[in-house]
């Protein structure tokens, strides 16, 4: 027999929560903030979770309205973004190709609006359909369709342009198509 403990299993969705995070504040100190908050006001409000819904998609808005609040709260605060932008420039290229690309694909995906980004990460790599993802983030889906659009839109024209040394492979973004059905 389960209880309402069994639906409620938010420590089985921490690993999505952290990547989630990760995503949205581009990783560090602040990701791990991010959760730690989500999973103070998840317990706060226990009692309004629905146990008819999605549990992963309940949390990831609470997530990201911690996000949001976080950004609203810190408006002013360039100092951050230009502090990551400088670690991020001293860090030495890897030798190997692969680790070279996947880190261009990273600095493409962190240079992505945070909106943009967040219903990618939420679409492409949490496997969340396109009305969960606008769920958790709390816009219609049609917002969502159109920020993954933009999103993949701008990824497609970073990797056009960008200067290659030798046939690498086409950047293939998951989890839709912007081609109309």
């Amino acid at each position: 027999m389960s209880d309402s403990s069994d639906r409620f299993d938010v420590l089985a969705e921490l690993g999505a929560l952290r990547r989630y995070a990760g995503s949205l504040s581009r990783g560090g100190e602040e990701a791990e903030d991010l959760v730690h908050d989500t999973l103070v006001r998840a317990y706060e409000r226990r009692a309004t979770f629905r146990y008819d819904r999605n549990l992963r998609v309940w949390l990831m808005s609470i997530l990201h309205n911690c996000f949001v609040d976080r950004l609203r709260q810190r408006r002013g605060e360039a100092a951050g973004a230009s502090r990551v932008a400088e670690v991020a420039e001293t860090a030495a290229a890897p030798a190997q190709e692969h680790s070279v690309r996947l880190a261009e694909v990273r600095e493409a995906f962190l240079a992505l609006p945070d909106d943009q980004r967040a219903a990618l990460h939420l679409v492409a790599i949490e496997g969340l359909t396109y009305a969960e993802a606008a769920a958790s983030l709390g816009v219609p889906v049609g917002t969502v369709m159109s920020r993954l659009a933009r999103a993949r839109a701008a990824l497609r024209a970073i990797e056009d342009g960008a200067p290659r040394v030798g046939p690498a492979p086409r950047l293939r973004i998951v989890g839709g198509s912007d081609e109309p059905h």
